[in-house]
């Protein structure tokens, strides 16, 4: 691998200390001299941290003009003043105002008004950047709940059907532990009322006198729903529900009708659904499908008109039983009092190997559904006369003209006439639609484009090539690819080249617009998104032959994705970087193990590289969750040393690694900061290469990093920067860049 002498060769890395611990399991001893570097309450991790930070400094020193070079092309291109298309709730229009110079979003809403004509009424108004509304009230100005904290973050708000109250959770540390506040909207004064250390989301009910909200238990994970009374003392928050088994999640939502609360608790391969009735809150929970019959589903109470013209309680059930793609059913509440196999669950939307059923939901008149089909996320509507029965009508399915995107249902308000949808390409920036839904005189609905997001600068999506690929994995499987570049670039073999993967959690790498990327591309540098197994993208053989027993295909996946584009034509073999973050760091550990020679930079964002000690471990935060993707390596020796064989710490060799920068946050409560510590030190120990090995901590980010919009687009300017440096393309094609 051809490297360019870009680097600082007279900084000199920091050495942590060794200080041996033994960790055995099922026979196996692993002595690791940096388990030390975990204590973060003590000064010299902390010392050590801030040396590491140093020396990237001063190894990337020379970096720095084109990473502001790239963060001037990011804020070029976008409109920093700017407006989220406002969405109807209830008699509100609510939008968010994002202002030059200012890093956080403002929350604003104005009054809506019924005139009768439904599509009117939920047509949004016309809302200039810089220009305030008539009655136009800010909910929430980030910019002045941040002023004097280190970082900012809000973790969910909701607002009570009368619009008069307003619940917000805050994170000022990046440990996505919420600080909820309540503001009387009438007066714009606080409430005392104030409840420390909630997780993500909020709900009011619909009387307004309860907020909804979950806690993390010591390991970060969800396991209790507990319910706040307006007024009185938070120590006497009623615990709805508490979830004891560490290896489940939990979460909840109010039912579309707004009639029940939905708990959803659940892994990655079975789950259930817990529901409260509003009208008969004292009853309590009850369960829909026991976890015991080992299905994964998820349950929408609703009421269901039926020839006779009365509405009868009615479940919608999306589910994989019989069905590895999931499939959706109606269940009338009845049926679940019977065992399993005698219950009458009526088909909605069937299985289909090649349609992978991700979700449904419903409004007051139709069925909406998420699927996907030959790797794309697409939406379906299907009207709920006749749900279920021979007389259900055909779905139908908004179009568009381009082969490669991303489409899905955005928000939905039950009684509404339109259901607001995002729309996504490679080069097509966000665009936000109301679909109108179909009617008898108009069958086919609508597509209302409400907005599409502006890209400034001269951008022009004609100066870009998005095409579908495949590779081909050892196994012979086929492995899509979507390759982005230049339209300039030419096909001669002299090109740089990166190939991003994730590969886990059956998360898609679904077709974005990324104002960043830009730069990369205008740099001549041909993106290879490879969507590896382990992903979603395939359906769900496709995640589960990259899961536990056989991850190992997620990483040769992804080393065939950048064979393919090695011989491509497009670009120079010795000129590929290789990126991925969180699950897909463990990527990029895994593959600069399993083949550095064939990159000649890897960057891993906050990179879960020393997987197994954490899973091991299952006090750590979130490690028992990880066991239905792993598998559990501390009961099964299998699992132990089918994981052994790839964690990237554990797997280190004596070999020539590329230049390899490992970038974590402090803070992050998801992949801590200590595997990437651990990492770097254990690489710069065993490589027989002289390229850097460098680690960037944010001091004061979360598992997402830094909490302000610049800030953010500084790391990601850092992050590409370095992958550009390392492949030889720092300057702009010609005629490519700002205008």
């Amino acid at each position: 691998m051809t490297q360019t002498p870009l680097q600082n060769t007279t900084a000199v890395p920091p050495v942590a200390k060794k200080v041996p611990s033994t960790r055995e399991h099922h026979g196996d001893v692993f002595v690791d001299n940096y388990e030390w570097l975990r204590d973060k309450e003590s000064p010299e991790v902390v010392e050590h941290l801030k040396a590491e930070n140093a020396y990237q400094e001063a190894v990337t020193a020379h970096q720095e003009p084109l990473r502001e070079a790239i963060f001037q092309e990011i804020k070029g291109r976008t409109l920093e003043t700017d407006l989220s298309v406002p969405g109807r709730k209830d008699g509100w229009w609510y939008y968010t105002r994002s202002v030059e110079g200012k890093e956080y979003g403002i929350q604003c809403r104005v009054q809506a008004h019924d005139s009768g004509d439904p599509v009117a009424d939920w047509t949004p108004p016309a809302v200039e950047p810089g220009v305030e509304l008539p009655g136009e009230e800010v909910l929430l100005d980030g910019n002045a709940e941040a002023e004097g904290k280190p970082f900012f973050s809000v973790g969910g708000t909701a607002v009570t059907i009368d619009g008069n109250l307003y619940a917000y959770a805050v994170d000022n540390s990046g440990e996505e532990r919420f600080t909820v506040r309540f503001k009387d909207l009438r007066s714009g004064e606080l409430l005392p009322d104030v409840i420390e250390n909630a997780f993500y989301g909020l709900a009011f009910s619909p009387d307004g006198a309860r907020l909804f909200y979950t806690v993390v238990d010591d390991s970060w994970r969800p396991y209790q729903v507990k319910a706040h009374v307006l007024g009185t003392p938070v120590e006497q928050d009623e615990v709805l529900y508490q979830e004891d088994d560490v290896a489940m999640w939990l979460g909840f939502e109010l039912s579309s009708d707004r009639r029940h609360l939905v708990l959803s608790i659940g892994c990655s391969e079975f789950s259930e659904t817990r529901l409260l009735r509003f009208d008969d809150y004292d009853a309590g929970l009850t369960t829909v499908i026991s976890r015991d019959e080992h299905l994964l589903y998820e349950a929408e109470p609703f009421l269901l008109e039926g020839p006779g013209g009365s509405k009868a309680e009615t479940i919608l059930l999306t589910h994989n039983k019989d069905a590895i793609n999931s499939m959706v059913s109606v269940v009338n509440p009845a049926e679940f009092a019977k065992p399993l196999a005698e219950q009458d669950w009526r088909t909605v939307v069937a299985h289909s190997d090649g349609v992978r059923v991700n979700g449904a939901g419903v409004t007051a008149t139709h069925l909406l559904v998420s699927v996907r089909q030959d790797t794309i996320e697409r939406v379906q509507v299907i009207p709920l006369a006749g749900l279920g029965t021979p007389e259900q009508a055909a779905a139908v399915e908004p179009a568009f003209d381009e082969e490669l995107y991303t489409a899905g249902v955005s928000g939905s308000d039950y009684e509404a006439p339109v259901v607001r949808m995002g729309y996504t390409s490679y080069f097509t920036p966000s665009r936000v639609y109301d679909f109108v839904l179909p009617t008898a005189d108009q069958p086919q609905g609508e597509l209302l484009l409400r907005k599409e997001s502006p890209v400034l600068g001269g951008y022009s999506a004609a100066d870009y090539v998005a095409t579908r690929e495949w590779a081909t994995a050892d196994d012979g499987t086929r492995v899509p690819l979507s390759v982005l570049r230049h339209v300039s670039v030419q096909q001669d073999s002299t090109a740089a080249g990166l190939v991003y993967g994730y590969g886990s959690y059956e998360v898609s790498m679904d077709p974005g617009f990324g104002v960043a990327r830009l730069s990369l591309l205008d740099r001549g540098i041909v993106m290879v998104i490879a969507h590896i197994r382990g992903g979603g993208e395939l359906g769900r053989h496709w995640y589960e032959d990259g899961k536990k027993l056989s991850k190992k295909n997620t990483f040769t996946d992804f080393v065939a994705a950048t064979d393919w584009l090695a011989g491509s034509g497009w670009v120079a073999p010795g000129r590929i970087a290789a990126m991925g973050g969180s699950a897909g760091g463990l990527l990029m550990g895994a593959v600069a193990n399993l083949a550095p020679e064939k990159y000649a930079a890897v960057v891993a964002q906050v990179p879960f590289v020393d997987a197994l000690t954490s899973i091991l471990d299952p006090d750590l935060p979130l490690s028992a969750l990880e066991w239905e993707e792993w598998g559990n390596p501390i009961t099964d020796p299998e699992a132990y040393a089918y994981m052994k064989s790839y964690t990237p710490y554990e797997n280190i060799r004596a070999v020539a690694y590329p230049k390899i920068a490992a970038v974590t946050s402090f803070n992050d409560t998801r992949v801590l900061y200590v595997e990437p510590a651990k990492w770097v030190q254990a690489l710069r120990e065993t490589t027989t290469g002289s390229e850097p090995v460098v680690m960037k901590i944010e001091m004061d980010g979360g598992h997402g990093g830094a909490s302000g919009r610049y800030v953010q687009w500084r790391e990601r300017a850092w992050d590409y920067a370095f992958v550009a440096d390392s492949l030889g393309a720092t300057e702009l094609l010609p005629g490519a860049g700002l205008k």
